[in-house]
């Protein structure tokens, strides 16, 4: 079921000029393969509570930031 999600979220996102913030492959993988939009923050953490996302995405807000104004760029990985 995954798999077939995966294109609704990435069509719903280019549609609608948001970022997709994710942990998982399958949105690295579609990003490699059509670029942006959508643009990919792909979180690569192993289990982890939302905290820790939250941090995660806080301590980078300048890198995202700079990511979302790129438009060459189209993921950006944070660990």
């Amino acid at each position: 079921m995954k798999a077939t999600i995966d294109p609704i979220v990435w069509d719903y996102a280019k549609d609608n000029n948001l970022m997709i913030v994710s942990k998982d492959a399958d949105m690295h993988d579609l990003s490699l393969v059509f670029g942006n939009p959508p643009k990919v923050i792909w979180l690569r953490l192993g289990n982890c509570s939302t905290s820790q996302v939250e941090n995660l995405l806080r301590q980078n807000f300048g890198t995202i930031k700079s990511f979302y104004e790129d438009e060459s760029l189209s993921l950006l990985a944070l660990s």
